[in-house]
């Protein structure tokens, strides 16, 4: 891979990751993926006629070892993994042992860089959060790199360019996996069954295990709940359901959901 990408920093793999995502879903996939590979076929072996069979055994060999989801397609950590040598390969920092699968543990960072409570996160408060991801990873990178990294995440996900990202674009940074709510049919199951997928339900963003839903507990229910309806929420969206959701919940007024409540605010009839 050296060979097709010397010298390759981060600004121009963001090029590149723009140019072959052509359809802007946050995955190079299906004719995108054959077009990518067609393009590092003529960089690998300039001259030498390029071939379907050629194509698909290169995507067939990059992809056995890059894909790491196994789902047929490259987000950009992969790609990233692929291309960029260490010292430029920034979006290394966002792999972790045990994948961001949790929207509490999202909207706990989110909370926590979203400094001024706007809803969004501005380029300020995006530079504050690689820092600290850089410190966290102990490297050391100088101020004109933490600007160049910075301009570049605000380039690939600020998708509206208005200059701050949303819930949506710190998710895509995130990989955040896909929604815990989705594998539920509430309206669909039997007394019992409801029952059970209620326990499974409190038990996930009762992260804190004290019996309670509070802070990011209650957003990453909330997130997760409304885009049951809704593919994508806005960070003041997502405050403004929060508060509704404590309204209609909250029946002892101390900032938190109970294990009860919830179950009543979802309608469930069961003994608690």
């Amino acid at each position: 891979m050296d060979s097709a990408f010397n010298n390759l920093d981060a600004a121009g793999f963001l090029q590149i990751w723009q140019y072959f995502d052509a359809d802007d879903n946050g995955y190079i996939e299906g004719k995108e993926l054959d077009d990518f590979f067609r393009h590092m076929l003529k960089k690998l072996s300039p001259g030498d006629e390029v071939t379907e069979k050629k194509v698909e055994q290169l995507k067939r060999r990059f992809m056995s070892a890059y894909d790491v989801t196994a789902d047929g397609r490259l987000q950009i950590q992969e790609l990233a993994n692929m291309m960029l040598p260490e010292d430029e390969n920034f979006l290394l920092l966002f792999r972790r042992e045990a994948p961001l699968d949790s929207s509490v543990e999202f909207m706990k960072i989110w909370r926590k860089y979203d400094t001024d409570s706007s809803g969004y996160i501005s380029a300020v408060e995006l530079k504050g959060f690689l820092k600290d991801l850089f410190a966290k990873h102990k490297k050391v990178v100088s101020s004109s790199k933490l600007d160049e990294y910075t301009d570049a995440m605000m380039n690939i996900f600020d998708k509206n360019k208005d200059g701050r990202l949303d819930l949506n674009d710190l998710a895509r940074i995130l990989a955040l996996q896909e929604n815990f709510l989705l594998q539920f049919q509430m309206d669909a199951c039997s007394q019992e069954e409801r029952k059970r997928d209620f326990e499974k339900i409190f038990s996930y963003y009762d992260v804190s295990k004290t019996g309670a839903l509070e802070g990011p507990e209650v957003d990453g229910f909330v997130k997760d709940m409304m885009e049951l309806v809704k593919p994508s929420i806005s960070g003041p969206e997502l405050d403004k359901l929060r508060v509704v959701l404590l309204r209609h919940c909250d029946v002892n007024n101390d900032g938190k959901i109970q294990r009860n409540e919830l179950a009543l605010c979802l309608g469930l009839k069961f003994n608690q």
